[in-house]
């Protein structure tokens, strides 16, 4: 069994609060990972569930038992009772495990109830300091998905391709996403062609006869369920015109190439945007090791008018990280000397090329690496 590098992270969480919300997507192991710290688990989905911690409650409460609630958007009515038996016992921590799937029903519940009372973690599928550098390859394929592949051998890409169809067909119409599954899931479809590039709602809006202000409602809702990410860019204050427009992936690779037809690692190879696979799959790699250290970040991209480009830049615990990402075994002398030059316009303090390179080579504030070595670099070795 893997072990959730998030663990430790919810361990100290426990003990400095009250309660702790795990956040990320369905089966992303976030019940898995709960079960591990107390049985007394709830799916707040299931009406029998709710049935059943009704009748329990009391007694639960006199046990000071940590309670595990799942889908705890799904039964707004039970946060206040959770806030009142905070309040009773206000000195008490790790009392409450809140799981969810969707960011803004639960959060709205949290900021309600138990502003001051709660810690937010967030739990990705599986990445690639869980899995180890030897799966590197498989990861970036199949996804990170318990499920889908990187585990159960044979199941990708059925199992992605299923998993978005229900995704569509159930959990976003009954999250409050107004579209039809058929809407939905061709909007997956123009958003997997415009991954890893400049967001434009009014190109895709044509394609589908939408509105852009109807296009940015469906991100929001992507992005708020954890299937999309959008990187933001970076202002700063230089001569040179900026790009004003975020960028946006899909932050599972294995939903992405399920999307785009690709069934093995040599159809990925032989893609013509395989290179933005590459770079949203090294870029959720960083962010989710970062979120398991618990540290605290900001990612944007940067990009002049005029080419200048920087394919992360991280303003990490006051520092300014600039990090270039290339499909390539052999990165040349003037990716470095690009990497460099754009860095400088944004007072960078660390320069990092990541690549499929076997040798690593380190300068004044600057690095030549792969992914596992990057990683390796942002946990301070």
């Amino acid at each position: 069994m893997i072990t959730r590098k998030l663990k430790d992270i919810i361990v100290a969480r426990l003990k400095q609060f009250p309660a702790v919300a795990l956040l990320g997507p369905r089966q992303s192991g976030k019940s898995t990972l709960a079960k591990t710290f107390s049985g007394a688990y709830y799916d707040l989905e299931i009406d029998q569930e709710r049935l059943r911690l009704e009748l329990q409650w009391n007694s639960l409460i006199r046990m000071d038992k940590m309670i595990i609630l799942d889908e705890a958007q799904s039964f707004p009515d039970v946060f206040p009772r959770i806030r009142n038996e905070i309040d009773a016992k206000r000195s008490k921590n790790g009392r409450f495990l809140i799981l969810g799937s969707v960011s803004p029903a639960l959060m709205k519940q949290v900021s309600e109830s138990l502003a001051g009372r709660i810690a937010i973690t967030e739990l990705s599928p599986f990445f690639l300091e869980e899995t180890g550098k030897k799966e590197l390859d498989k990861l970036w394929l199949m996804g990170g998905f318990p499920d889908g592949g990187v585990i159960k051998e044979g199941m990708f890409p059925l199992w992605q391709k299923n998993y978005l169809d229900l995704i569509a067909m159930r959990d976003l119409p009954h999250w409050g996403l107004a579209a039809a599954p058929q809407v939905t899931q061709r909007f997956f479809k123009m958003t997997s062609a415009a991954h890893g590039t400049q967001w434009n709602a009014s190109q895709i809006g044509k394609s589908m006869g939408l509105s852009y202000h109807t296009i940015n409602t469906y991100l929001d809702f992507l992005e708020q369920v954890y299937l999309l990410r959008r990187l933001r860019p970076y202002h700063a204050n230089i001569k040179k015109r900026l790009v004003k427009s975020p960028k946006v992936y899909w932050r599972d690779t294995g939903l992405l190439h399920s999307l785009l037809g690709v069934n093995n690692f040599d159809q990925l190879l032989n893609q013509p945007w395989v290179g933005h696979s590459w770079e949203g799959f090294v870029i959720e790699q960083i962010l989710n090791c970062l979120d398991s250290q618990g540290r605290n970040y900001e990612p944007y991209f940067f990009r002049t008018t005029d080419g200048y480009e920087m394919d992360l830049m991280l303003v990490l615990e006051g520092e300014k990280w600039a990090f270039e990402i290339k499909l390539t075994g052999s990165p040349r002398q003037n990716d470095l000397e690009g990497l460099r030059k754009t860095s400088e316009m944004i007072a960078g303090d660390r320069m990092v090329l990541i690549s499929r390179t076997e040798k690593e080579i380190k300068g004044d504030r600057i690095i030549s690496t792969n992914l596992p070595g990057a990683l390796k670099l942002l946990k301070g070795g």
